[in-house]
């Protein structure tokens, strides 16, 4: 009789189970609707005004058994629960994210390729200074069949009163050079007004780190077929990295390059500090190609080698460096630019390492 009895209490059990799980099926329908609705009109997920009313009213009809901390803990989880369900319905898969293209992105620049597992090598001024200041370098980077050539011709400085670039003059000397040595340009915009002009010039469009959040740029760019290289800002977390990246494919533009440039901390040693983390992580969480800027990381002739080596070994798919003739009269970065030996010496070392692949026009 008494196994009779408890049969028929744990039938009635399992019942109520299935209505409570009904029930919570039913609320969590309800809470999604309410979701969408806060969404549309900019409202917080969250509201501790609404939940303690709720919860005060649970409570003053509470007969028992149950207690009422407990009474207020069990719909505590139960409200906690709803309103992650309420911002996993707003988050997004990126587009950026491996999870929505498992395949590595390709970045076509004419006849180059970027992420294909050939690690390559993007070479320049700081600044553009002159025609022959660049066509100096040129002559260097064809020599050592290094294909990108970088140069600013517009340049964000801290002080107002440093050099700001040439505008789009150096646009033309940089495109009027590497046409003469079949090189490919990549150049640093800092406004959505020189993003039409822009383009009649550069092969690749630079987004430099003052700018990484700055939203109308990464838009506009996101218009355009350009190639895009855009660096981390100085303190963005990789979420918000990956999210200014979201910004331009969410337009349409899906060639982009993510460039680790270093990040400010408390080390006084280098001018910022590599986070030599961010390739692996970026690699394993987005599809598009990783470049590490060696010169801005460090500010450091000293330690170029080892640090272009360490980001080449951690799976970046190629790495900048700051080439001027005479790095000391520089208009701009003169302490961290390399010069032409400098530069080529580096080079070399990184192709006999096997890290940086050597291509068959070196001569």
């Amino acid at each position: 009789m008494a196994h009779d009895r408890l049969e028929e209490l744990r039938k009635e059990l399992d019942k109520l189970n299935l209505d409570i799980l009904d029930a919570i099926t039913k609320r969590a329908t309800i809470v999604q609707e309410i979701g969408k609705v806060k969404a549309k009109q900019g409202i917080d997920k969250f509201d501790p005004i609404r939940e303690k009313k709720m919860l005060d009213e649970l409570v003053a009809k509470n007969n028992g058994p149950f207690d009422d901390n407990t009474v207020r803990y069990l719909f505590k989880q139960i409200f906690k629960a709803s309103l992650e369900l309420q911002q996993n319905d707003q988050k997004k898969v990126l587009l950026v994210s491996r999870k929505e293209h498992t395949e590595d992105t390709v970045v076509k620049v004419g006849g180059e390729e970027v992420g294909n597992g050939h690690n390559m090598m993007i070479a320049g001024p700081c600044s553009v200074e002159s025609e022959e200041q660049v066509r100096e370098v040129a002559k260097s980077l064809k020599r050592m069949g290094v294909p990108f050539l970088r140069g600013g011709a517009f340049k964000p400085r801290t002080s107002p009163y440093d050099f700001q670039g040439l505008g789009e003059k150096g646009l033309k000397i940089l495109r009027k050079v590497a046409d003469e040595f079949g090189l490919k340009i990549v150049s640093e915009i800092v406004s959505p007004e020189h993003v039409s002009f822009a383009t009649d010039y550069v092969d690749v469009i630079q987004i430099g780190a003052r700018n990484m959040q700055n939203f109308e740029l990464l838009k506009r760019v996101g218009t355009v077929s350009t190639p895009v290289l855009l660096k981390r800002g100085m303190s963005a977390t990789i979420e918000e990295f990956m999210f200014a990246a979201e910004y331009i494919v969410s337009q349409g533009n899906r060639q982009v390059m993510l460039c680790e440039r270093g990040i400010r901390t408390y080390e006084k040693a280098t001018r910022n500090t590599l986070d030599i983390s961010a390739v692996p992580i970026l690699k394993q969480e987005t599809h598009l190609p990783v470049i590490v800027d060696i010169t801005h990381s460090t500010g450091r002739r000293d330690i170029l080698l080892p640090i272009a080596k360490s980001a080449l070994a951690a799976g970046a798919d190629g790495i900048m460096v700051e080439v001027h003739p005479e790095p000391a009269v520089a208009l701009s970065d003169a302490k961290q630019q390399i010069n032409i030996p400098q530069f080529e010496q580096l080079t070399q070392a990184l192709y006999d390492s096997g890290l940086l692949h050597m291509p068959t026009k070196v001569s």
